[in-house]
Order: structure tokens, then C-alpha cells, then sequence
């Protein structure tokens, strides 16, 4: 933590590594430096056409899919080279963040990146150019034009960067990548393997990644202006999102990845037996554990249909679960925040109302309430709620829930219209909350992320 890292930055394909200006990370308070930003260089001319708005579809395709080959953890430096520095700004750890470099080069797979873009436009052509329509008797014509977007990255999971490269590409637009500090170095690897492939390639020329400080005015009034760009796409919690909102005018939009909350449903079925049971347990350990329990998709309330004596032994089974490693997150984690520990130290001394299983070690903590607690569980913190049915969990779901894990899986269809209604905007099988939600073909955050960044423009009338 003493040494001074060095963040490169990527500017439409060519690589600068000056150490000019210091910072400090957000999670960790890990010092880096940074190139000095040149704001002219951060912007493609309006004047000229994105680098790659002309360039075949499947050409793009065939790039990205080549692209994925090279993201081999054992056989790139620039991955190997991130994961390192990773460490040192990550609050995910080596183990994980590892499992996130190796898994990915899945996501650049050619039925991926197909899939990705037929259920986000309805065709590959609608990108290629001018599409016919003959609508009311009149000739007429449409095209998805390539969008000019800033990014502004998450950092709670490596997967946010190539998600975004890809997307990027697909639009054929050109994309500025403002890195946040707990992920420096994910994006500009990708792009770095990109420029190692082809430097000239118009997708390489069509991305630049960089960090500056958040909130940076000097940065931020100056690039984020309709004469720049089309859209200001954000990631983040809602100081970011608000803080975005200031910037918003004519011709100048925001598309948002707000923050949002998951939950679990648990039926009865889960009590048929002990090893049922503690089956479910460990399913909804890992939905709790995604990426630390720092993702929209982390389960943090759980709703279990059962008396307070069973739900009491299911959160038994539950904060033994937590204590194991998963994929995407630690069985050992930092201690319990002080401001949470306070919470549930209160909670405590109202037994048997409330219950209290786990330890604060890092570990886990679940809380069994009969009502959900009115703070927020983090830090590997889970609420468990007992409910007569699944049903009556639905009145707990709103417009900030992102996804719901239920279990069994059959029961999905009993309750997926009421928590639509509601507001929810992913239903999974208990478990699966890493699973290929919001890309690869599904929705996130209910809608459609490259319809969303696209420019929809008509021409009217006959040839």
C-alpha cells in the first residue's frame, strides 16, 4: 500500500503511461498516478463519422470474437498485469477478482454477441445502414446511428468494463470510459489486447479509457456537452446518478444504471428434509455473496414461508453457508461495518422478536425479523423475514427491486406477475443471480441497453 501505482490511460487505441498526476482510491486509499488528460484528445469531431459507422456488422463481430481469444488470463500480460494491480484497489480479493479475469473471454463468444444484439434491435442489419420501411403508404427509411457516449464505470465487478467495450462496439459509436478507482485497470487491459490485435482498427480508434476524479468540474463541464457527445451513460450509486443529472440538457441525455436492491423467496417446500434445506441455504448464501454483497444483483432481504421455529433453523443453515467461498464472493470477509454492528447490536436485546445468527467477524450476520429491519444490510448482513406465503412477500418489492431469487424454481410463475407489477426487473431460480442476467440477449434494468444508446434517425418520404 506504500508504493505508488502507475494507471495508464487508452486514447483511441495508443497507450499513455506518464506518472503526472497522483490520486487516491476510493475503497482503499491505495495512491496512483495518472497521464495528464489532454480534453481535446477525448473527443471524436463531429465533423467526420464514428471510425467505425460504415464497417460491416459481422466485421465487428469477427473482432470482438478474436478480441475474446486473447483474453486468456495464463497467456495476456496486459490481464495479468491488471489482476495484479487490481489487488491493491479491489476490495473483491485475489481469488475472485482472478475468477472474474478467467471468466472474461465467454462473454466476447460469437452466440453471445449475436444474441446481444438481435434482442437489443431485432436484427443485425438495423446497424448496416439505411433499413426500408413502407409504412401508411409512404416510402421511408430508418437507421440505429452509431451514438457518441461517455461512460461512467462501476467498479464492483471487473464484468461492468467488457460489458460495456462490447456494447460499445456493437453500436458502432464512439465511447469515452471515465474508470472508477476500484477498477483502474480492467478496461484499459481490454482495450489494450484490442490495440495489440489492430492498432488501426476502427473499433480500437473508436474507445478511450481514463480516470479522473469524480465531480471533477473542470473535467466534467467542459466534456459533458451535446457538441461532444450524445449521451452520459451511468453507473453507480445515487450520488453519482444525481450528480450526473446535472449536466442533462437538449440534445444531450442520460441513460442510467441506478442503484438498486435484490431479494430472495424461499417456500416451504425447503423443509421437506435437512439436507433440502441446507441445499436452499447454501443457494442463497451465494445470491447474498455476489461480488461481496457490493452488486444490485446481492440479495439482502429474504423471505421465507415457514413459523418463526423453522425459519429460525433455515437462518442457522443460512449463516453457516455464508461462511464458505463462492464463485464470485469470500465465506471471509472484512468485519462487520461499525454503522450495521450498531444496528444489529440494538436488535439484539429484543429477542425474541428478532434473532440474531453469525458473528461479526467477517463471516456473516443474518437477522430474523417479522418485519424488514429499516436499515440497509450490507457488509455480508441479510435480513430473513418469515411470510404465511410467497405472495404476501410481493408488497415488499418495488421499483428499486432489480432481482428476485426464488426457489423452488417452479414457483416462479405463482408470483412473477405480481412482482412485475410491482416493479422488480429480473426473476431467477434461488442461486442464480450471476447467471447471464441483463446480457447476453436478456434485459437490464428493464430495458434494452443498445436500444437505449442508439440514435434513432428517419429519413422520410420517396427516393
Amino acid at each position: 500500500m506504500t508504493q505508488t501505482l502507475l494507471v495508464p490511460h487508452m486514447i483511441q487505441g495508443r497507450l499513455l503511461d506518464a506518472a503526472a498526476v497522483e490520486h487516491a482510491s476510493r475503497d482503499r486509499g491505495q495512491s496512483f498516478s495518472t497521464p495528464t488528460l489532454d480534453l481535446d484528445q477525448l473527443i471524436w469531431p463531429r465533423g467526420s463519422e464514428p471510425p467505425a459507422a460504415n464497417l460491416p456488422i459481422d466485421q465487428i463481430i469477427d473482432f470482438l470474437v478474436a478480441v475474446g481469444e486473447r483474453l486468456d488470463l495464463d497467456n495476456n500480460p496486459y490481464l495479468r498485469q491488471a489482476l495484479d494491480d487490481m489487488a491493491q484497489v479491489s476490495e473483491l480479493g485475489p481469488r475472485v477478482l482472478e475468477n472474474c479475469y478467467r471468466d472474461l473471454r465467454h462473454m466476447f463468444q460469437r452466440s453471445v454477441l449475436e444474441a446481444e444484439l438481435q434482442c437489443n434491435l431485432g436484427s443485425k442489419e438495423v446497424v448496416d445502414g439505411w433499413q426500408a420501411l413502407d409504412l401508411h403508404g409512404q416510402k421511408n427509411r430508418r437507421r440505429a446511428y452509431p451514438p457518441r457516449l461517455v461512460h461512467v464505470l462501476a467498479g464492483n465487478s471487473p464484468m461492468v468494463a467488457a460489458m460495456t467495450v462490447i456494447r460499445g462496439a456493437l453500436t458502432k459509436g464512439v465511447h469515452l470510459l471515465k474508470m472508477p478507482s476500484n477498477d483502474l485497470y480492467t478496461a484499459t487491459a481490454i482495450l489494450r489486447t484490442m490495440a495489440e490485435l489492430d492498432p488501426e482498427h476502427p473499433v480500437t480508434r473508436s474507445f478511450s479509457a481514463v480516470y479522473w476524479r469524480g465531480g471533477d468540474a473542470a473535467v466534467e463541464s467542459i466534456l459533458y456537452r451535446a457538441q461532444y457527445f450524445d449521451k452520459l451513460v451511468v453507473w453507480g450509486g445515487e450520488s453519482a446518478v444525481r450528480h450526473a443529472q446535472r449536466y442533462i440538457g437538449p440534445g444531450f441525455d442520460l441513460v442510467s444504471f441506478d442503484p438498486k436492491v435484490s431479494m430472495s423467496m424461499v417456500g416451504r417446500e425447503a423443509f421437506s428434509d435437512e439436507a433440502t434445506l441446507r441445499e436452499v441455504a447454501a443457494r442463497a448464501a451465494a445470491d447474498v455473496l455476489s461480488f461481496n454483497q457490493d452488486a444490485c444483483n446481492a440479495s439482502r432481504y429474504q423471505f421465507v414461508e415457514g413459523d418463526s421455529e423453522s425459519v429460525d433453523l433455515y437462518c442457522q443453515f443460512l449463516a453457516q453457508a455464508l461462511q464458505n467461498d463462492v464463485r464470485y464472493g469470500n465465506g471471509q470477509g472484512a468485519p462487520t461495518p461499525k454503522d450495521i454492528r450498531e444496528e444489529v447490536e440494538s436488535l439484539e436485546l429484543l429477542e425474541p422478536v428478532y434473532r440474531v445468527f453469525g458473528s461479526y467477524d467477517g463471516k456473516g450476520l443474518v437477522v430474523r425479523s417479522e418485519e424488514p429491519v429499516d436499515f440497509h444490510p450490507n457488509g455480508k448482513t441479510v435480513n430473513v423475514v418469515p411470510v404465511a406465503s410467497l405472495l404476501d412477500a410481493c408488497r415488499f418489492a418495488t421499483v428499486a427491486t432489480q432481482t428476485v431469487g426464488i426457489w423452488p424454481a417452479q414457483r416462479r410463475a405463482e408470483v412473477r406477475n405480481s412482482l412485475a407489477s410491482a416493479g422488480v426487473q429480473r426473476i431467477v431460480t434461488l442461486g442464480a443471480v450471476n447467471g447471464i442476467g441483463g446480457f447476453g440477449g436478456m434485459p437490464h434494468d428493464a430495458s434494452y441497453p443498445i436500444h437505449r444508446f442508439m440514435r434513432w434517425v428517419s429519413d422520410e418520404g420517396e427516393d
